[in-house]
């Protein structure tokens, strides 16, 4: 195996009272795009700050590219591409400025028109920053992580607050930076993006990875092919007590195909691996119990079934 371009070992970080990084092991191979998972708070981009060289650790060990932060650290940071969670440009200098700027922090940096070529933005090298929409100021972010050609980039909510249209087109970039054979580090809670870009996972909660691997082999685990999400209106008063649910547990598994449930807010989540059984078996109890069906929802497992299962919240709830 090759020596991992990123290893934590008990990597620990706290912000007063709050623990932000809380022992967490990490290796990432050569090559391979990364991904850190979690909602906002789980500890994602202190970790990756951490990395970064940009905040130090309470505790723990970092080996970037098989160098510590504390020794040769200018050295460190030639080989490295790093796009932030948010950028702050100055909104009067170009395109072309901006990146010649970028450039000049770099021994051998690439090619301003290849830079310029690789994240589309050659018709706009001579416009304003100020000028360019949201997802055109996010290319010329990703544009100033690949200056310096690096072995190694960190990737911080790259698309965060991009319309689809927009997200797409930086999924693309990051591809094509993946066939040049770099490693990528990308943090996000856009499943989608994860399951897309992604050769590994880490689903980080609390600061703590809680699960780890191939996106298909998480969800695999879940045994789940089918997620089912339901709401009822209220059945008819005659048919139960006040004080009893419309729907129980020992109702709803014993389905075929059922595996488990889960209650969010006034929905169902029900897990099946035989959705075309489940369904019509849920909609004839449904029926035998008198309560109308409010709306029913199915989709197969994502990573985001995994969080939920894992941890009882959505990726969304922070």
């Amino acid at each position: 195996m090759p020596a991992p371009a990123l290893s934590l070992h008990r990597l620990r970080k706290t912000f007063g009272d709050v623990v932000a990084v809380n022992d967490l092991d990490l290796e990432v191979l050569p090559g391979e795009c990364f991904g850190l998972l979690g909602p906002n708070g789980a500890g994602k981009t202190t970790t990756i700050e951490i990395c970064e060289g940009l905040t130090a650790p309470d505790a723990g060990e970092v080996l970037v590219l098989g160098q510590q932060w504390g020794k040769g650290g200018a050295a460190l940071r030639q080989r490295l591409g790093i796009s932030l969670q948010e950028t702050q440009f100055s909104e009067k200098l170009t395109v072309a400025e901006t990146l010649q700027l970028f450039r000049s922090f770099y021994h051998r940096p690439r090619p301003l028109d290849d830079v310029l070529g690789a994240v589309q933005l050659g018709e706009k090298r001579n416009g304003r920053v100020g000028q360019l929409s949201g997802g055109q100021k996010q290319r010329l972010a990703l544009a100033c992580a690949l200056v310096a050609d690096p072995e190694l980039f960190f990737l911080d909510e790259p698309t965060t607050g991009l319309d689809p249209q927009s997200r797409r087109q930086l999924w693309e970039l990051i591809e094509e930076v993946k066939r040049a054979g770099r490693t990528v580090v990308i943090t996000t809670h856009y499943m989608e993006e994860a399951e897309r870009l992604c050769d590994r996972v880490a689903i980080v909660d609390h600061g703590q990875v809680i699960a780890l691997g191939r996106p298909r082999d998480l969800v695999a685990s879940l045994g789940a092919q089918h997620i089912i999400e339901f709401s009822v209106g209220e059945d008819q008063p005659s048919s139960r007590p006040a004080d009893q649910p419309s729907l129980t547990d020992a109702e709803l598994l014993p389905l075929p195909g059922a595996l488990s449930i889960r209650r969010r807010e006034d929905s169902y989540l029900l897990e099946s691996a035989q959705a075309h059984r489940t369904v019509p078996a849920l909609l004839a109890l449904l029926g035998a119990r008198g309560i109308p069906l409010a709306q029913l929802r199915t989709h197969s497992a994502t990573l985001e079934d995994v969080f939920v299962h894992l941890t009882g919240r959505t990726l969304r709830d922070g």
